[in-house]
């Protein structure tokens, strides 16, 4: 289900078959290592030929995976100097203890060996079956194996090799002129279950050519986030791994030092994270439908998202949806039991089709005499 926040126009020209090795520097190579019991290739390496810097975003979820709590250390430490992602699909490397973070760890140690730089300057993903050790002999081998295949061209066998119970894969570039330049950015990301907004909701590698200081890319990836991977839920649950991470090389030599430019950067990132999102909602398991409510009149923003996340959660109203049955009722009482204060005299309904009329339902807390077989 969809937030109306993420309902704008696309305004950046989209780069056609583009994703997370558009903008200039970066490659990516994907190797099948066997953890993933497809045979499929499983192992991701997301590299910089420079040093990035770089922000993340995380699950909430107080049962966090090792590589969540190894990003969010070395982020703190080293945002500024970051050189690659090394994802593995198949295993989650969740509660796992310990020997789980050791892991993720060994995983950084052995991309800074495969590629060259230092273990603290990548970052680590893992996404797959929650509670199993990461068989380490087989990432080792995949990261060996995945190293000399890095490519620009690899965008989509990398978004390819992320996916678990995805259906396809979720990748786009677009490029954006800003007053100094050119720039680009991609993007790629996987998610269809354990979907719901709490930081992030998905795994996501974002990447930029344009010189943008970390402090300031955390802002923004923030802020994109909030409207867009932060508004959408499939099944109300968070997941252990939930991780957006951005990375930004300079390599275009183009800085984002002005309002204007942070200005249409920011609108080229929320653009992208946009479309990610809905990929992932159009992806979701068992979706049939995808729901955009909007929400107008409430005292706060944040009010008018948690009514909006009460009706996105709500079995009956879902139920409702699924079966294309307008027993508008259910959405009336998810609205009452959302938490936020109302006058129940002044509550107003619509429905629309994409593209379609609205049709009132409820006006002033009292049916229309809508047709039933409008709605």
């Amino acid at each position: 289900m969809q937030n109306d926040t993420l309902n704008k126009k696309m305004t950046h020209h989209t780069l056609q078959d583009g994703g997370v090795t558009s903008p200039q520097g970066f490659t990516a190579a994907a190797a099948a290592a066997g953890i993933k019991q497809s045979g499929r290739p499983d192992l991701v390496l997301v590299i910089s030929d420079r040093d990035c810097s770089a922000a993340g975003i995380f699950t909430r979820n107080q049962v966090a995976a090792a590589p969540v709590l190894l990003d969010r250390e070395t982020l703190a430490a080293n945002a500024g100097a970051i050189r690659g992602v090394v994802i593995n699909a198949g295993n989650a490397n969740a509660c796992t203890g310990e020997p789980g973070l050791a892991n993720a760890r060994e995983m950084q140690r052995l991309a800074a060996i495969a590629v060259g730089g230092s273990a603290e300057q990548f970052l680590v993903m893992s996404t797959g079956v929650i509670g199993i050790p990461l068989p380490m002999d087989r990432v080792e081998a995949g990261i060996a194996a995945a190293a000399p295949l890095l490519s620009p061209a690899n965008s989509r066998a990398a978004a390819e090799a992320i996916m678990t119970t995805d259906t396809r894969p979720k990748f786009m570039a677009l490029k954006v002129e800003l007053p100094g330049g050119r720039v680009v950015l991609g993007g790629m990301a996987k998610g269809a279950g354990m979907i719901h907004p709490d930081m992030a909701t998905m795994l996501s590698v974002l990447t930029t050519d344009a010189a943008v200081p970390a402090a300031m890319l955390d802002n923004l990836l923030r802020e994109a986030a909030d409207r867009s991977f932060n508004a959408i839920s499939i099944d109300g649950d968070t997941s252990t791994n939930d991780t957006v991470l951005l990375l930004a090389n300079g390599a275009s030599g183009v800085t984002i030092d002005d309002e204007v430019g942070l200005a249409a950067f920011g609108a080229a990132l929320d653009e992208l994270c946009h479309a990610l999102a809905m990929m992932v909602v159009r992806d979701g398991e068992g979706v049939s439908r995808v729901v955009t409510i909007r929400i107008t009149g409430a005292t706060t923003a944040a009010d008018a998202r948690k009514v909006a996340d009460t009706i996105a959660t709500s079995p009956l109203v879902k139920t409702a949806f699924a079966g294309g049955d307008p027993n508008w009722g259910r959405i009336m009482m998810a609205t009452g039991r959302s938490g936020v204060e109302l006058r129940q005299d002044r509550l107003a309904l619509w429905v629309a089709a994409p593209d379609g009329e609205p049709l009132a339902i409820v006006r002033n807390g009292t049916p229309t005499d809508y047709r039933e077989s409008d709605a």
